[in-house]
């Protein structure tokens, strides 16, 4: 339990971003399967940058590393180049 009124602030704080955090990173991840799940390429690539620019902001903000937010934007161009 916090001990001073920063300490208590600071866990306000953390909490609140903690939630935020944790909504755009279960967007992200949703829009991440759903790109992943479709087998139409013109659909997948119509919606790769909206999903890339949503894995740049978590990384931009901290949520998630630089370099798994390379990865996942590899991982999903492989994915999307194998479609036919």
């Amino acid at each position: 339990m916090a001990n001073t009124a920063s300490a208590e602030k600071a866990s306000r704080q953390n909490e609140r971003r903690r939630l935020h955090n944790r909504y755009y990173a279960k967007t992200t991840r949703n829009a991440i399967r759903a790109i992943r799940m479709t087998t139409d390429k013109k659909a997948a690539e119509a919606d790769a940058p909206k999903v890339y620019a949503m894995i740049d902001k978590l990384a931009k903000i901290g949520v998630i590393h630089k370099n798994k937010a390379s990865n996942l934007k590899s991982g999903i161009q492989l994915y999307i180049n194998k479609l036919s």
